[in-house]
């Protein structure tokens, strides 16, 4: 399972995983409880693959921000999510030092930490799945 699987929906808490594709929407699983809810097309979506953070040169997708947070922590958990903006700012700094810091606020990451934690407590520990359809001629890895 991807990051194209996972489901950030507003005015839900938690992350969710995909299932089934529906007429007028989808199904998708509560990564937080594992209830199945029924998605339609007035929800806001967001797909996690789909998510970049602003650097001062570029955007980095979601999933490399995860995995550099997974390596900082060998693959355990993070921070609270409800650290103070202090502690988060430091930490995202250190994970990822150009970030910038005009466009990506504390609430930001606030949901990266929260949604990573829930990841990890989840068993998803592999994140540079996404990058197969973004490198471009590299081939370091695999």
């Amino acid at each position: 399972m991807g990051l194209d699987k996972i489901l950030a929906i507003s005015g839900k808490p938690g992350l969710f995983e995909l299932t089934a594709q529906t007429r007028g929407g989808f199904v998708a699983k509560s990564l937080l409880d594992g209830k199945k809810i029924a998605v339609n097309m007035r929800h806001n979506v967001s797909i996690l693959s789909e998510i970049a953070i602003y650097t001062y040169t570029e955007e980095i997708p979601l999933g490399e921000v995860f995995q550099k947070i997974k390596e900082k922590e060998n693959g355990e958990e993070t921070i609270s999510h409800k650290s103070s903006k202090k502690e988060l700012e430091n930490y995202f700094s250190e994970v990822l030092p150009d970030y910038d810091e005009d466009r990506v606020y504390a609430s930001d990451m606030k949901k990266i930490f929260q949604w990573y934690n829930i990841l990890i407590k989840n068993g998803f520990s592999d994140f540079s799945k996404e990058d197969e359809k973004v490198e471009e001629g590299s081939s370091e890895e695999e």
